[in-house]
């Protein structure tokens, strides 16, 4: 239920109410007005890493696909394969240009034998939602397509007191509700879908819903949440918690000039179903390798790489920073990069520009933070 009182206007979310009785710092992103923070990042990022942090992803864009071809365009439109899902599987994907471009990262969600629903980036919405309706307008497939953006809600509760909060609020069977599943309950009275997915690199849940509720719901989780540490959290902290765990964030790390194996998604591609919008390009990518890969950097001297930030290697330049920061959670300076695929090695010293002078990183292990394990 996204809204906007002027053409041209950011949209608001269901939720904007909220945030501005909250207190939260509002700022443009992908055409909507969106909480960055509501007090300190660090304080936001910590509490998701220790307790439970509670975001508005309403912004989201959700289509649902339905038919008996939903699963045939789909397996055409994406480089995964959607028939592997078993009903309330979830799965990771990209749809890609021929050439093999990223249109977007994405999450597809088999809800029924023939209902579909594909969770995309706010900026890439109209973009997606072309790509699919010009597929099945050309190949014929008996399928309808809905766009549902603006009646959804999204609330995520993410970190590792996620469960013991929606087991206070809701009538989930948790425990059987494993990683990349999702299903239909209720929580706090409201009717949701619940799935085991999220973008911190934590435990969680994301939960769609009327938008109608929203605030009722955010209200309710806030109040049982209360004794388990839940802060409300914004983008920049969703920011430096996605960064941490190595996921790929669109405008970043992709984009149409990029394809999947550059970012180290290769396992994501399924050259080995029936043929799919990119197969011939990203199939060439496969055999003879990328030309680029994104690497991960920490560090050595100090200074905070930010993106866009010049990246040499035997004082010249191979690249640039995609995405940086100082980690809340490590205490220590990293970014991601994209470099020419031959300088990839961890360990590999590079150096990144940082107001004109060269500080001194290390190529390290992706991603740079795992959560704990029980």
């Amino acid at each position: 239920m996204s809204t906007a009182t002027q053409p041209g206007e950011l949209l608001r979310t269901p939720l904007h109410a909220t945030h501005r009785e909250l207190g939260a710092r509002l700022v443009p992103f992908a055409g909507y007005e969106m909480p960055v923070h509501y007090g300190s990042i660090l304080d936001e990022h910590r509490a998701v890493r220790t307790a439970v942090g509670l975001f508005d992803l309403s912004h989201m864009g959700e289509i649902e696909l339905n038919g008996a071809g939903a699963v045939e365009l789909l397996r055409y439109a994406m480089v995964s394969d959607p028939a592997a899902l078993e009903i309330g599987g979830a799965q990771y994907s990209m749809a890609c240009e021929p050439d093999g471009g990223v249109i977007d990262d994405l999450i597809i969600y088999r809800l029924d034998p023939e209902r579909f629903w594909v969770v995309c980036n706010a900026s890439n919405r109209r973009a997606v939602v072309t790509h699919l309706e010009t597929l099945l307008a050309n190949r014929g497939h008996e399928a309808s397509l809905e766009d549902r953006s603006d009646e959804i809600a999204l609330v995520a509760p993410q970190g590792p007191h996620a469960v013991e909060l929606l087991g206070r609020a809701s009538d989930v069977d948790l425990g059987a509700l494993a990683n990349y599943r999702a299903t239909p309950g209720v929580v706090a009275g409201i009717e949701c879908l619940v799935a085991r997915t999220g973008y911190t690199g934590e435990d969680g849940f994301e939960l769609f819903c009327d938008g109608a509720r929203a605030a009722e719901l955010w209200a309710a989780l806030g109040e049982r949440g209360a004794d388990l540490g839940l802060v409300p959290c914004g983008l920049g902290s969703r920011d430096t918690l996605r960064l941490e765990a190595g996921m790929p964030l669109y405008g970043n790390e992709l984009d149409r000039e990029t394809n999947p194996y550059e970012i180290n998604f290769g396992r994501v591609v399924k050259l080995d179903k029936p043929e799919f919008v990119g197969r011939e390009a990203l199939s060439a990518v496969a055999e003879a390798g990328p030309r680029r890969r994104l690497i991960g950097l920490e560090m050595i001297d100090n200074a905070i790489p930010r993106a866009g930030y010049e990246v040499r290697a035997d004082g010249r330049t191979v690249g640039r920073v995609t995405s940086g920061t100082l980690s809340p959670t490590l205490g220590t300076k990293i970014a991601m990069a994209m470099v020419p695929a031959e300088l990839w090695g961890i360990g590999n010293e590079f150096e990144v520009i940082v107001r004109d002078r060269p500080y001194r990183a290390q190529q390290v292990k992706l991603p740079f933070y795992r959560r704990p394990r029980d």
